[in-house]
């Protein structure tokens, strides 16, 4: 089987199918994609470079769309290239960030699988979540055109998958019936619970520390609610001197606007809090062994977001037994019941953060011990990678 792969981020959500797919010599599996670092063994990487950026010029409704457009063309190269050389692909899964606009075009027969990970919309979900009335005419228009390359996807795959219910939710309905609801799937056995481990990665050793709280985000931003987290660690500091916070991501912008001043929103809270630096520690971007580590010693794992996607992180948390406390937002509603696999807060209330916190860290391990079973028995069952890869490669043969 002939199978070719699209995301400019390579390999991103498709890392674990492409890897179970290239080990059987039975396949060819090729990537396109604008990321030279990373390769998969069994995976041939057919790298693009942008010929330009978008246009200093372009009109700013039209920027993200002009950005996909240089990505789809360049994808598209690529694509043409490997049909010179003889490449024919069966099936064709790519992300739906503007890589694939083409790829009909190019093999008009080959079936055109889809991620469709988000669908922006002005009311709702991300844009209006923290003040609505900040969403003018021009916020909707900007919007609109900002789902054109996506509509693109929806107009011309075959058909698409989308990870969450309410990413799902997200896409116009009349597209429904093109999109199934399926997680990329979680190692659940590689993120386990293991009691024993004791923190000790390079630059950090809290091996004498019991009492840890941790956050881990890609970036360190307010749409995983980062301000909102260090004002609860103000607070839980306070209230707990022997408690350490360890916090995992870059101090960078992933999702959402960057401050006008040029800093950064971590150089924003530590200004506003200067918090105890002894307690509190930025581990930055970290190996996935290390990143494991710190979620097998967490006694409370704060994962906050606005109405967005939800993270892989929320997941592993939870098949690494954690106790997680997450924000009372829809992509955190969809896994988390308060008070059964973990417990919910108000996403805008650091005091409320905080409080929640530390009734965890005060609760008995009798108790925790069944929300934290509850919490990797929930990835188990719904979002098990051993579960879904199985179901990943049937959706392809049915597809084939």
């Amino acid at each position: 089987m002939n199978i070719l792969f699209l995301h400019r981020n390579f390999p991103a959500q498709f890392r674990h199918l492409a890897s179970h797919l290239a080990k059987d010599p039975k396949n060819k599996v090729v990537f396109i994609t604008n990321r030279k670092e990373y390769n998969i063994p069994g995976v041939l990487k057919a790298v693009y470079p942008l010929k330009r950026e978008v246009g200093k010029e372009t009109h700013r409704y039209l920027k993200f769309y002009e950005d996909s457009i240089l990505h789809a063309q360049a994808a598209a190269e690529a694509a043409l290239q490997l049909k010179s050389q003889g490449f024919k692909p069966d099936i064709i899964y790519g992300h739906s960030w503007g890589s694939n606009m083409f790829m009909k075009d190019i093999f008009p027969d080959t079936p055109l699988l889809v991620y469709f990970e988000w669908f922006y919309n002005a009311h709702g979900s991300d844009v209006d979540f923290v003040n609505p009335d900040l969403v003018t005419i021009n916020t909707e228009a900007n919007i609109r055109v900002k789902n054109s390359h996506i509509l693109v996807d929806l107009y011309s795959c075959d058909y698409g998958i989308s990870p969450t219910h309410w990413q799902h939710s997200q896409f116009p309905k009349e597209f429904s019936n093109k999109i199934s609801v399926m997680h990329d799937g979680i190692e659940t056995n590689y993120c386990v619970p293991n009691p024993e481990t004791r923190l000790v990665i390079p630059q950090l050793d809290l091996s004498h520390v019991d009492e840890i709280v941790t956050y881990v985000s890609r970036g360190l931003e307010p749409y995983r609610g980062f301000p909102q987290f260090m004002e609860a660690v103000a607070i839980i500091l306070e209230k707990r001197p022997n408690c350490h916070i360890v916090i995992v991501g870059e101090d960078r912008v992933c999702y959402g606007g960057q401050l006008p001043d040029g800093k950064t929103f971590k150089q924003l809270m530590m200004e506003k809090l200067n918090p105890d630096m002894s307690r509190v520690h930025f581990t930055g971007n970290i190996p996935y062994n290390d990143y494991l580590k710190v979620l097998q010693v967490s006694k409370a794992h704060v994962y906050l977001t606005y109405p967005f996607v939800l993270s892989w992180s929320a997941l592993e948390a939870m098949s690494a037994g954690c106790v997680v406390i997450g924000s009372n937002t829809q992509p955190v509603q969809e896994v988390i019941t308060d008070g059964v696999n973990g417990f919910l807060t108000d996403f805008f209330s650091p005091e409320k953060i905080a409080e929640k916190v530390c009734e965890v860290l005060v609760t008995s391990e009798d108790q925790l011990d069944l929300i934290r079973k509850n919490a990797r028995q929930t990835i188990l069952d719904n979002y098990d990678l051993n579960k879904l890869l199985p179901k990943q490669l049937a959706l392809f043969e049915k597809m084939i």
